[in-house]
């Protein structure tokens, strides 16, 4: 038998021109970590060439972009694309046009229901049967994930359907072949074997690619380098070689950089050994955002490990509950195990372009096993954002007028923890505050109520997550409201306000205000750090 022959690699552009027309191609990547950018970018080029290639089906878990025109935003072109199943959608503002535009075919399901989804088409599965979904806007009883009026005439419609398995319902996400995978990694040798080590995690990488090679596809890797045979270790190696057809390196490096904020930060694989004490240099301001980082921060120091357990394992969501890693690092504080749904595991969540990515992670594993862990009830606690809410104690997070935000792993996570915070100012648009003596002050209310009488969007079914036996609360710079039998309580008010003037005059609808009304900490309020060293 002749000996494998040598990969050599492609270019940007004539990977690009191995996809055809009306293929599904699913991605890898997570915000501004691991997308094939070089290859995305030459997919691009060439349509906007030549018109080709035309409908295709987008498939990809977590949000891959800048909130401009990187990432998934190459393809946010009318033709290239025929529709889309995405999971979260800020970073990719241009697939969000044509959504709006009712230019594509477009759904939006759970993120950890995606990833899932990749394993059950590598194993041949007829999809995936899972609680996560109910009584949201994905169930088929509301809007059953859809995006666009023309959604529903799709071909492969639907893509939610409610079953009922051993006298409970269930929702079942119907599988479909993968045409093309693109992934990215750091090093492939000349089998094909990918590793990742100057990624700060590995997502999703395998499973795309099992399930593209099982489908009968193809499996396009984007790498910054090509190694003799025999050199990688085998247990780097990420993806084996008999899964990869075609190696791509790119033609200019800010193609492949580590993330979209830098080209290599060490950080993001150094171990926890070597982290500092504490965070050094100045602290983070005061305002609106630390405030309800602050009162977050002291819930979970609250919760107690569960037996048999020295620490209590949380999960922090994309933009104000990411920064709760730099509030913790800065008060000096720990105790508990930070992890992120891209797979680290402790360290620092990183916020912004690096989200996903974890500063002195103890260790890292796939986004589908860290779902699996999640959607299990592994998880003690978890810290999610907070766009509109009502008096019910649903949450929208993931659509707003003409902004399509996407609900990214939030359902898995708000439906599998047993304690939930929800973290977002009170009152958004034009708001001014002084704080730092121990007190708020409100120098301007803003314009537009987060409490509202119905949300745009049911990312989050309050009573039927209470039903489950979760505890679910919701902290403003202002206020502090619990989810009690069904309906919203005022639990908490900042030291300084008035509590009609302040809180319930601004409520786009009324709340119940708790007989035992209690004042938020001091501490929280004060410019000082909230906790003594040690010794």
């Amino acid at each position: 038998m002749p000996a494998p022959a040598d990969r050599t690699a492609l270019t940007p552009a004539a990977a690009a021109a191995l996809i055809p027309d009306g293929a599904t191609v699913a991605c890898a990547g997570f915000v501004g970590v691991g997308h094939a950018e070089a290859v995305s970018r030459a997919v691009e080029a060439r349509f906007l060439a030549s018109g080709h290639p035309r409908d295709l089906t987008l498939v990809y878990a977590a949000g891959q972009g800048d909130r401009a025109t990187r990432g998934v935003n190459h393809y946010g072109h009318a033709g290239l694309l025929k529709r889309v199943i995405g999971g979260h959608w800020i970073s990719a503002p241009m697939l969000g046009d044509l959504v709006q535009a009712d230019a594509i075919e477009a759904w939006n399901l759970p993120q950890g229901v995606i990833s899932h989804l990749y394993r059950a088409i590598a194993g041949g599965k007829s999809g995936v049967v899972t609680r996560i979904g109910l009584h949201t806007f994905v169930d088929p009883r509301q809007d059953g994930g859809r995006l666009t009026p023309r959604t529903a005439q799709s071909a492969i419609e639907p893509r939610v359907q409610r079953v009922e398995l051993g006298g409970q319902e269930q929702l079942f996400y119907p599988s479909l072949p993968i045409d093309v995978a693109l992934i990215r990694a750091t090093t492939a040798d000349a089998l094909g074997n990918l590793a990742c080590e100057q990624e700060p995690f590995h997502h999703d990488l395998l499973a795309i690619a099992q399930a593209a090679h099982n489908s009968g596809g193809i499996v396009i890797a984007q790498v910054k380098r090509i190694v003799p045979a025999g050199t990688l270790p085998a247990s780097a190696v990420r993806v084996p070689g008999i899964l990869v057809d075609h190696l791509v390196i790119a033609d200019d490096p800010q193609d492949h950089q580590m993330t979209f904020g830098a080209d290599y930060d060490a950080h993001f694989a150094a171990a926890p050994a070597g982290r500092p004490p504490r965070q050094t240099g100045a602290p983070l301001p005061l305002d609106v955002r630390k405030i309800i980082q602050r009162r977050a921060l002291l819930m979970l120091g609250a919760v107690p490990p569960r037996p048999g357990a020295s620490r209590p394992v949380v999960n922090l969501g994309v933009g104000m509950p990411a920064g709760m890693g730099a509030v913790a690092d800065e008060e000096g504080v720990g105790g508990f195990v930070l992890t992120v749904e891209s797979g680290p595991v402790g360290g620092t969540p990183a916020d912004g372009p690096a989200f996903g990515a974890a500063l002195w992670p103890e260790a890292i594993t796939t986004h589908a096993e860290m779902f699996d862990f999640y959607d299990g009830g592994g998880l003690d606690i978890s810290f999610l954002g907070l766009a509109e809410f009502t008096p019910e104690g649903h949450v929208n997070v993931s659509r707003f007028g003409s902004k399509v935000s996407g609900v990214g792993g939030f359902i898995n996570i708000t439906q599998s923890t047993p304690r939930v915070v929800f973290m977002g100012a009170l009152v958004a648009d034009g708001l001014q505050i002084a704080t730092g003596d121990g007190r708020l002050t409100i120098l301007q209310e803003g314009r537009v109520p987060k409490l509202v009488p119905t949300v745009q969007h049911l990312s989050f079914h309050g009573p039927y997550v209470a039903s489950l036996g979760r505890q679910i609360s919701y902290i403003t710079e202002r206020a502090v409201f619990e989810l009690r039998g069904g309906r919203l309580v005022l639990t908490e008010i900042a030291p300084g306000l008035d509590l009609q003037r302040d809180v319930l005059a601004v409520l786009g609808a009324p709340v119940v205000v708790a007989d035992d009304l209690k004042t938020m900490d001091a501490r929280i309020f004060t410019d000082a750090p909230m906790f003594q060293p040690a010794g």
